[in-house]
């Protein structure tokens, strides 16, 4: 019989915990969040032995239990609730060598609620580089608990940590260190008060903003005795007890760690000092944004025509093969085309999600961060917006929750209302089939013209998130700027593993979301554009014929086109081509850009399965879309009509999701709803301006 034990994987921010998980679990792990809040969770699953496996939960980062952010509230609360359905039979928590020290202050205060608990010190590999040496007997013996070390890099230590994870039962439940010392007469009183309760868990109840069974912290201060105290008494309670913590920390690392200071190396400093240079470090970064955009198109070609060719292929196989009637014509000119035109942009998706995985693994991206600080703060961005707005890159909804760790309340919500504005992986799909219709495949001063496009545009987002934040501030005039503190993590070789994780997981992510999504708009467009309003639409091959003598290709072309201009889709876009006229787009596009609304990505996708009803043609949607022709004979893809047309989507709040989850965050539909008027606004006069210039 098989049993199933649940893990929790804690550890300080860049300490390798998440390394560490993708090696327990590989590919078996899902993300989503934790009930009722926007706050992640990552849960996976690994075999142990032949009778036991795990269900591992990869917790936020947290520095202690001493909360100072919702992510950390989270953590603690799942600890100190045994009746929670996560609630973990064994906590692994991991440790940096290199920073062992301030990461031991978790593990003291985690043994302290008796919850069976295993250090593993990661990075185990850096030791001898850097001087280190750690007598590992000792220190279980000081801490009271089994010691791991890994090599996530090395893969080393793994096994050893899965076999000491299912022997947890026989791990010492007993504390580090007697923190009650602190205070020994406060602490009796508190636990004759309620004998029942574990006292580390009253105490925590008492300083955080955590609730334990039916006890709060309240219920404890208004209960009579010696025990309750002042605010100010408690804070410098909880300041000794942080002090005792590391007074037991420093005297175990005595006895058990060495470090070699003269074979320590000072690479990373001297690396810094470039990287974050007031002028070579934001060139550096430009450098790498626009290798990351080269890449995209120059390394994509091959993958991409392949998938193209494939789903024209199976398109055609399928109205070839399958019978006309309903379904079979659902398939073969709905369903095929409309996910062909998304899974054509998967190799640039990934390539994009590599890059910004190797940012992060090496350690640049919180460098990225430093850097860009300097320039925020003049908008009245907080330091930590940083990360939404980088993070923004991916999508906008993860972005957005980690506004969460902006303490100050008009900082986030600024954060949280300009984030939108940097180009999220929705728009790439829409961005790179416009660019490829309508700007050369030409090289300037030997870069790729394209790929030069595409940088300016996510730039161009990025400098419109600064502009609208700089106006917010002004009108919600922001007070003076809060710190901003950020940790620099040390530089790392990338972990291959890691990268390949994350942008298998996030790939993934982004197809299966837009999937089920354009599947089932696809499937709407099709039954709308192959039915009409009127008797026009069945009596299409009588009134095409009539007055022209065509070849069977050009009639079957003129009766397509026709049948869409009056089939109920085509109603729906001659309602709105009036108030898009203007920017060069016809009702077509219009139809394109209502239904993705849905989300940005639907827009490639839609226009395959308008491109792509009722005609034979093995045209890709790319060449589909270069024929069109306005009613004078004109294309309607240009370069002044494709500019408006991405300007459109680099400014506009085209996603419900994000919506959503910007009314979860501020609890208001009073901001979402300022947001899409605003951004709807700002990208139809910026697409008319262009495509009037133009």
């Amino acid at each position: 019989m098989n049993r199933r034990i649940k893990v929790a994987l804690i550890g300080n921010p860049n300490t390798g915990k998440s390394s560490v998980f993708n090696l327990l679990t590989g590919l078996q792990q899902k993300t989503g969040n934790y009930p009722g809040i926007t706050v992640e969770k990552k849960e996976g699953y690994c075999r142990l032995n032949k009778g036991v496996s795990a269900t591992i939960f990869d917790l936020p980062g947290t520095y202690s239990l001493n909360a100072s952010s919702l992510d950390e509230n989270i953590v603690i609360e799942l600890l100190m609730n045994r009746k929670h359905v996560d609630f973990p039979d064994v906590a692994v928590i991991v440790a940096d060598i290199e920073n062992i020290k301030r990461n031991l202050l978790l593990f003291t205060q985690i043994k302290d609620l008796g919850i069976p608990s295993i250090l593993v010190v990661n990075m185990s590999d850096r030791m001898r580089r850097k001087g280190i040496s750690l007598d590992v007997e000792k220190m279980e013996e000081e801490l009271n608990t089994k010691i791991v070390l890994t090599s996530t890099l090395k893969k080393e230590g793994i096994q050893t940590l899965k076999n000491e994870i299912a022997n947890y039962s026989q791990l010492e439940h007993s504390p580090c260190l007697n923190f009650r010392s602190i205070d020994p007469d406060y602490f009796t009183s508190l636990q004759k008060t309620f004998p029942k309760q574990s006292i580390y868990k009253l105490w925590l109840v008492i300083t955080q903003d955590v609730n334990f069974a039916n006890i709060d912290r309240n219920t404890i201060q208004s209960t009579d005795g010696d025990h309750t105290r002042s605010v100010s008494f408690l804070k410098r309670l909880q300041q000794r007890e942080t002090i005792k913590r590391y007074q037991f920390i420093n005297e175990v690392l005595k006895k058990c760690l060495q470090i070699n200071r003269e074979q320590a190396t000072d690479f990373q400093s001297r690396l810094d000092r470039i990287l974050t240079h007031r002028f070579w470090g934001y060139m550096i970064f430009f450098v790498v944004l626009f290798t990351i955009f080269q890449a995209i198109y120059d390394w994509s070609s091959y993958p991409m025509d392949a998938i193209d060719s494939a789903f024209v292929s199976m398109s055609e196989w399928a109205k070839t093969n399958l019978p006309s009637w309903f379904v079979p014509k659902l398939i073969a000119e709905g369903i095929i085309p409309g996910l062909g035109g998304v899974a054509i942009f998967i190799p640039q998706i990934a390539i994009l999600f590599v890059f910004i995985s190797i940012l992060e693994e090496t350690g640049y991206m919180s460098r990225v961060v430093f850097l860009m600080d300097r320039v925020l703060r003049r908008f009245g961005l907080s330091g930590k917006s940083v990360v939404p707005l980088i993070s923004g890159t991916a999508c906008a909804i993860p972005a957005i929750m980690a506004t969460r760790n902006i303490e100050n309340w008009k900082e986030r919500l600024i954060t949280i209302l300009v984030t939108p504005f940097t180009t999220c992986s929705a728009r790439l799909p829409v961005y790179l089939i416009l660019i490829a219709l309508v700007i050369p495949d030409t090289r300037f001063l030997g870069a790729n013209m394209q790929g030069l496009v595409l940088m300016g545009l996510y730039l161009l987002g990025f400098g419109m998130a600064l502009a609208a934040a700089y106006v917010l501030q002004l009108v919600l005039k922001l007070p003076h700027k809060t710190a901003f503190v950020v940790e620099m993590p040390n530089y790392r070789i990338p972990i291959l593993r890691n990268v390949g994780i994350t942008v298998y997981n996030k790939t993934k992510s982004f197809v299966l979301e837009a999937g089920k999504i354009i599947l089932a708009i696809s499937v709407l467009l099709w039954v709308l554009a192959s039915n009409g309003p009127n008797s026009s639409f069945g009596q299409a091959e009588a009134i095409v014929v009539v007055d022209q003598e065509l070849t069977e290709a050009e009639l079957e072309q003129k009766i397509s086109a026709y049948k869409l201009e009056k089939s109920y889709l085509g109603e729906i876009g001659k309602f709105i081509e009036p108030a898009i006229a203007p920017l060069g787009y016809d009702w077509k596009i219009g139809i394109a850009i209502v239904s993705s609304f849905a989300a940005r990505e639907v827009f490639v996708g839609t226009l395959a399965t308008i491109y792509n009803v009722g005609t034979d043609e093995e045209d890709t949607i790319k060449n589909r879309m270069a024929d069109e022709l306005h009613p004078d004979g004109k294309p309607v893809f240009t370069l002044a009509s494709g500019m408006s047309l991405m300007i459109f989507y680099a400014f506009a709040m085209q996603c419900m999701s994000t919506l959503a989850i910007v009314r979860k965050e501020t609890n208001s539909w009073k901001w979402p709803t300022i947001q899409l008027i605003v951004m709807t606004l700002v990208a139809y006069l910026a697409a008319f301006a262009t495509f009037q210039v133009l």
